[in-house]
């Protein structure tokens, strides 16, 4: 019997130290993260140039750096790189705040600062 609990703790603890090729927390996983919150932000301020529909804003945004992030996935199951569904997860949650962040500058910072703008034709 102990020679039995013996085994299964050695072999439980040989398997927690195998290190994760992959963690939740590493150096690339910022990069995924800072990048995808800045084209983000690049799309909402890109299409602030050409509509004040903050809907539009939104979706410009988020199709500009999820298009990037899954590209750059897609390019990575190719074999030019390691295909990480934690990268994916990590460019959806830069998304999410590279859009919150540009939503709360617009709304807070430059909407007061410049006012609303009037339309460019009179109905």
């Amino acid at each position: 019997m102990r020679t039995g609990l013996l085994l299964v703790v050695l072999w439980a603890g040989a398997a927690s130290a195998q290190v994760d090729p992959d963690p939740w927390l590493a150096p690339d996983k910022a990069l995924h993260f800072s990048f995808s919150a800045g084209l983000a932000g690049l799309g909402y301020g890109g299409a602030a140039l050409m509509t004040d529909d903050r809907g539009v804003r939104l979706a410009v945004g988020a199709g500009v750096a999820l298009t990037a992030g899954i590209a750059k996935e897609l390019a990575d199951l190719t074999g030019l790189g390691h295909p990480s569904w934690k990268d994916l997860a990590w460019d959806f949650a830069g998304t999410g705040v590279g859009l919150l962040v540009s939503w709360l500058l617009d709304r807070f910072v430059f909407t007061p600062l410049l006012g609303e703008r009037q339309p460019l034709h009179a109905p």
